[in-house]
């Protein structure tokens, strides 16, 4: 079974994929362009909609990033049987990708020095601690996951914090102890820890 996963050579939306695919010893090859090389018109013009992650598999692909992550993590027992479960983690990681929307990383990235400084604040003092308070009592009050055991919607938030972590060129979960440990409970999973040995570091 040919599986291929496409997106740039950083974390992003691209790393829960790469994590749940690792986790469930998914042999798929990790496809990966320059982010600052972006875009590459022959690449672009082929893709449905223009944007990366696209998943491939056996001639079939599929885009956007979390029907991707939902798609493999019903292969790696990391979806649950459970309507009312799979509700709670659909809802977990759009939440997941507000917070994510709310930094417009894009505005981010093009600011001068002192607008970046100047939304970095903001992201920090503001939209992190209205949401990460909420991720912390969520993940609290489930036994450190999102619905009490590991889910594709926690590697869906581990990927996250560390993207912005790589653009703030912070730790934005240091306040949070329970997001934290989540972080670190994926990070040391055998397939997880074994793959980040073997990347490279990312960097902007």
């Amino acid at each position: 079974m040919a599986k291929k996963l496409h997106y740039f050579n950083l974390n992003g939306l691209g790393e829960a994929i790469r994590y749940i695919l690792h986790y469930g010893g998914q042999k798929f090859e990790d496809v990966r362009y320059d982010y600052n090389g972006w875009p590459v018109k022959s690449v672009k013009d082929s893709l449905p909609y223009g944007q990366l992650p696209i998943y491939e598999e056996d001639g079939k692909t599929l885009n956007q990033s979390l029907a991707i992550a939902r798609y493999v993590a019903s292969k790696s027992e990391l979806l649950p049987s459970d309507p009312w479960q799979q509700a709670l983690l659909d809802a977990a990681v759009h939440n997941v990708y507000d917070f994510w929307s709310k930094n417009t990383i894009g505005q981010y990235v093009a600011a001068d020095p002192e607008k970046k400084a100047t939304m970095k604040k903001h992201a920090l003092e503001e939209i992190v601690p209205f949401y990460f308070s909420r991720f912390e009592n969520e993940l609290k009050s489930n036994n450190g996951y999102f619905i009490g055991k590991l889910s594709w919607a926690d590697f869906v938030l581990v990927g996250i914090i560390e993207t912005a972590n790589l653009f703030y060129n912070d730790n934005i979960e240091k306040n949070y102890p329970t997001v934290s440990a989540l972080v670190k409970t994926v990070h040391n999973l055998p397939r997880i820890k074994e793959y980040i040995a073997s990347r490279d570091h990312y960097k902007l």
